[in-house]
Parts: structure tokens; C-alpha cells; sequence
């Protein structure tokens, strides 16, 4: 998640193309979430400092979406990877028409503009088979795995056990 102060900072190029370099990783397996409060602060450089960080491989993400001020001008505007549906959304999704509206929208949307769809907060197998249905591409929440501390991680690598999924495919 990068915020509004990182996105201004001239070294963020620098920063972030170091980190690749020294931790191996493939440009285009790293995704940095922007809100849409970024853009709203310096449109004008937000969308270069997006275009700059594209240029380096990284895929970019619109987190929150639908919440704040949700402009469809940004998805024009800006070019993004990923648009990541609020929780609020998910949370009603369930018992609400308007919330099902809604996310069905994004997800055409974000369709019809080659980007993938992430939902966030999925803690139920209900709210899981909605989002499915009405076109989601990706979801994310307890559903799918509660926080796991980075040394658990490290641990189940070093003794060969798989951790499932934490973004998990719908």
C-alpha cells in the first residue's frame, strides 16, 4: 500500500527498484495499492509516479474502490491491474440487492477495461459463491486465510508444508 506521501517522494523509483533488485523478485510479481485519496492529492503526478512504477514492471491496484469519492474517472485516467472491491460491499452482499448491484458493476467494469477484480473482507462460503456468480475474479479476507505472522510462514517453508493461497482464485 503506498500512501499519499510515498507517492510524492522522488525516491519512491529509487526505493522500490532497489527492493526488486535485492530481493530477487520479478517486476511483474510485485502489486502496489494505491487509494483513491492518492490521486486526489496530485492527480497530475500520482498518474505519472503510476506510470513510472509501471515502467519498472509493477502492476498496480486501486484499493477500496467504490468507497470515498470513486471518480470512474480514475479507471480512464489511470492504468490499473486490479481493482479491489470494498469490504462494506462484501460485508452486505448477502441481504443486499444494491450491494450485489454494485459489485456486479465493478466487476463488468473492471472487465471491460482488462482488469481483474480482488474482493476484500470475504469471511463467509456464501458471500464467497456471490462474488463468484456475479463475476469477481479474485477474493481475499478470513474466508480464504486469517493473517498468518511471517515467522509461521518461514517455518512451514523450511519444513516443506504449503500454506494455502493467501489471494485465493475464485
Amino acid at each position: 500500500n503506498l500512501s499519499p506521501s510515498q507517492i510524492r517522494n522522488p525516491q519512491l523509483i529509487a526505493t522500490v527498484d532497489g527492493a526488486l533488485a535485492a530481493s530477487g523478485l520479478a517486476p511483474k510479481r510485485l502489486e502496489l495499492e494505491v487509494t483513491e485519496s492518492v490521486l486526489l492529492d496530485d492527480a497530475v503526478g500520482g498518474a505519472a509516479m503510476i506510470k513510472r512504477l509501471r515502467a519498472l514492471g509493477a502492476e498496480i491496484a486501486l484499493d477500496d474502490f467504490g468507497t470515498g469519492y470513486s471518480s470512474l474517472s480514475y479507471l480512464r485516467r489511470f492504468r490499473f491491474d486490479r481493482v479491489k472491491i470494498d469490504r462494506s460491499f462484501v460485508r452486505d452482499i448477502e441481504t443486499s440487492d444494491e450491494a450485489q448491484a454494485i459489485v456486479s458493476a465493478i466487476t463488468r467494469l473492471a472487465e471491460a477495461l482488462g482488469m481483474r477484480t480482488t474482493a476484500e473482507g470475504v469471511e463467509r462460503p456464501a458471500q464467497l459463491d456471490l462474488l463468484r456468480k456475479l463475476g469477481c475474479d479474485e477474493a481475499q479476507g478470513f474466508l480464504i486465510l486469517e493473517p498468518v505472522e511471517a515467522e509461521r510462514i518461514e517455518e512451514s517453508r523450511n519444513r516443506g508444508e504449503d500454506l494455502p493461497e493467501i489471494a485465493a482464485e475464485l
